[in-house]
């Protein structure tokens, strides 16, 4: 009797605790990782031509998976939340290392916590869709366990390195990612700043000696400068003493910036290039909301 009992007792094993956490955990850096883009989007990346909206869906996708992967802990679901991760992380080393649709991102303090959300939560749920000494709870048909996830869990032994693996991988990618850096758009380092005249879309505007499309930032007071830090670095100031094109009808000047810097201004506006550009004449800066408000091109007529 005591033996049938115990054969039948339905309290879970010391390893049954291990799903539940892994659920959380996973769905939880879902969640997170998409908050972290939808606070991006928000402030400024929404007006991004092509990453903006990829920004949205990515947003959508991942709270879409997190809520999935925690009231169902599939591994269907768990698998398809470790690939997006590893996905939305590829992407954002694409966009640091050469550029991506035209946009190139920079090392940020934000950017950095999204990666490293994103390699957590491509192991911990790797690690929920694959291991097999984890008891699924079944959730309809779907998890009877027939499909490519299944049979790979059957290979944990190998596959449970290569997932160590990847992630491993993963990090230094990151981490080689943001050791590049961006295109050289700008004069800084040099004592002269030679302004030339371009026509972009029909209109005519200025560029520094190497082609790259000036910028000017609505928030800007004239002769002041309110572009600093994380927002220079996307928006380097064009520094040096200008050297205007032949029959500029605008006036060229310069500015002490508060890091010691003589930044270039065209009608009292400072001028500065975009890390976007990834090449003369573009213009992927233009009539975008970033870091703190609108840019525009410096056009010859103001």
């Amino acid at each position: 009797m005591n033996s049938s009992m115990a054969s039948a007792d339905p309290r879970p094993s010391g390893r049954d605790w291990q799903p539940l956490v892994l659920r959380v955990v996973g769905a939880g850096l879902l969640i997170a990782t998409g908050a972290i883009h939808l606070d991006l989007y928000l402030t400024g990346y929404r007006t991004i031509p092509t990453i903006g909206w990829l920004f949205l869906l990515q947003v959508i996708a991942a709270f879409v998976l997190g809520l999935i992967v925690l009231a169902t802990g599939s591994r269907l679901a768990a698998a398809a939340g470790a690939g997006f991760a590893l996905s939305t992380l590829g992407g954002y080393v694409l966009s640091v290392w050469i550029g991506l649709f035209g946009f190139r991102e920079l090392r940020t303090s934000v950017g950095i916590e999204a990666a490293i959300v994103e390699i957590l939560a491509f192991a911990v749920l790797a690690v929920l869709a694959l291991d097999p000494g984890i008891r699924h709870q079944p959730v309809g048909a779907a998890a009877q366990g027939t499909g490519l996830v299944d049979r790979l869990a059957s290979w944990w032994p190998a596959v449970r390195w290569l997932v160590a693996a990847a992630s491993v991988i993963a990090a230094v990618l990151v981490g080689v990612a943001l050791g590049v850096t961006g295109p050289a758009t700008t004069s800084a380092g040099s004592s002269t700043a030679v302004i030339k005249l371009t026509t972009v879309h029909g209109a005519k505007v200025l560029t520094n000696a190497k082609g790259y499309v000036l910028y000017w930032f609505a928030p800007d007071k004239p002769n002041m400068s309110t572009c600093y830090g994380t927002c220079a670095a996307y928006w380097p100031p064009v520094t040096g003493h200008p050297v205007a094109p032949p029959g500029l009808t605008g006036t060229l000047g310069t500015i002490k910036r508060s890091d010691g810097q003589t930044q270039v201004t065209y009608d009292r506006r400072p001028l500065y290039t975009y890390v976007g550009d990834s090449a003369p004449g573009q213009d992927t800066g233009n009539n975008i909301n970033l870091n703190g408000g609108f840019w525009y091109d410096m056009k010859e007529s103001g």
